[in-house]
């Protein structure tokens, strides 16, 4: 991992402490995180991203290579020295030498001071387009003896700390998994829990599907990320927002009452091939949703459930029974709030058909005894003819309340 470019002059391991720098480098990673909306943190393969940020932000250790040293033709100029035998100075010609190494690994490590390191250090250059390291040192005689043993000494001290630092990176890379899965999984939890105050889902329907299906397949709509809108309702978990449970219930509504005018698609079929043609219409309608029948939930499978794609949670739960008479009817609803629902769920319905002759009188029959279920708070309004609204709460909490909507289909043939 690169974080510095082209070249660079530095004391050798020495400008910041290994705990500062592996602390920067946290912040990086929070940062780069940070810098990510919320739309691409919630919907990114997680495994996928933190492995692209692991990887970038592992530590390749420094080697250098000793045996590609290079030495240039020196740099020569005439300078004043020290007299070392008589004092004063004099002037005389300098050698500049540099002398360069390749080197492999992250080069920001040229930088950081180990917990246990020599008091030695000497200034170097990192080329990083090149991959060399250099330094540089003067002599004032023509001497291979002076010459090498200056040369040694330099490097010596230069990279006395290579070691150590070494070891500053080889424990930041047993860190960084947990690190960059700690701080990915703070921020998807904080849009999370954001969205527990908005409405999790604002929906635009195409006009053309508004109605039950009139063509072979129907364009997929994609369905904002959770916002705040006039609409808002206040959850503690992500929730869908009433235009959507609306449009559901329509369109569950609309198909109904078509098959009802079309024998062939209800005659001879069991609840699961009801079923499924509501499922279909259901999963086709929407992005960011998957629809799936017969799904475990709490303490059995229910018939149909739409969840947020982006976190699994469940917006919508629904039962599919033939009518049995009352008494089997306010049992599916026990069944469907004991069995099914768990304290985040809030939206659900019961679709019933009925194959009975006097359908008004079934209707009726569900009006007048459905307040007569130990659940149930209030009304609350109608949909249509035969989609009843009402509001009830689960039982393992009076407070919570849940809306269903009862919807009854005439499947008499």
């Amino acid at each position: 991992m690169n974080h510095y470019r082209n070249s660079f002059t530095v004391e050798s391991f020495y400008s910041v402490d290994s705990h500062s720098f592996q602390a920067q480098l946290t912040e990086h990673i929070k940062k780069e995180i940070a810098s990510k909306s919320k739309e691409y943190i919630l919907q990114v393969d997680e495994n996928e991203y933190i492995k692209y940020l692991v990887d970038k932000y592992t530590i390749e250790p420094l080697i250098i290579d000793f045996s590609s040293e290079f030495i240039p033709e020196p740099l020569k100029s005439i300078e004043s020295v020290n007299n070392r035998i008589y004092g004063g100075k004099y002037q005389t010609e300098i050698l500049t030498f540099t002398i360069y190494y390749n080197y492999s690994g992250s080069a920001v490590l040229f930088k950081v001071r180990p917990d246990e390191f020599s008091m030695t250090s000497r200034q170097i250059t990192i080329n990083e387009d090149e991959m060399k390291v250099s330094f540089t040192f003067k002599i004032d005689q023509r001497n291979p003896e002076i010459f090498n043993r200056t040369k040694d000494e330099y490097q010596s001290h230069a990279f006395m700390n290579l070691k150590n630092t070494n070891k500053v990176a080889e424990n930041w890379n047993k860190s960084v998994q947990s690190i960059v899965t700690s701080s990915f999984t703070s921020a998807k939890q904080k849009f999370i829990k954001e969205n527990d105050f908005f409405a999790a889902i604002n929906v635009k329907v195409d006009n053309t599907t508004s109605g039950v299906f009139s063509a072979p397949t129907i364009k997929r709509k994609i369905i904002p990320q959770p916002s705040i809108s006039n609409r808002k309702e206040f959850s503690s978990e992500p929730t869908m927002a009433k235009v959507m449970y609306e449009d559901i219930l329509n369109i569950i509504y609309q198909l109904g009452k078509s098959m009802e005018r079309k024998p062939s698609t209800y005659i001879g079929k069991d609840e699961e091939a009801l079923r499924d043609q509501f499922l279909l219409l259901l999963e086709t309608r929407y992005d960011s949703t998957t629809a799936t029948g017969e799904t475990f939930n709490r303490g059995g499978k229910t018939d149909i459930i739409l969840k947020y794609a982006i976190d699994g949670s469940n917006l919508f739960v629904a039962e599919c029974k033939f009518w049995h008479g009352s008494s089997e009817f306010l049992k599916a609803i026990s069944q469907l709030f004991d069995r099914y629902l768990t304290w985040r769920d809030s939206k659900t319905a019961l679709i019933l058909f009925v194959r009975n002759k006097e359908f008004s009188n079934i209707i009726e029959t569900i009006k007048n005894d459905i307040s007569t279920h130990p659940y149930f708070m209030s009304e609350n309004g109608a949909r249509g003819e035969t989609s009843l609204s009402y509001i009830f709460f689960i039982p393992q909490d009076k407070e919570k309340k849940v809306f269903l909507e009862i919807i009854a289909f005439h499947f008499d043939k």
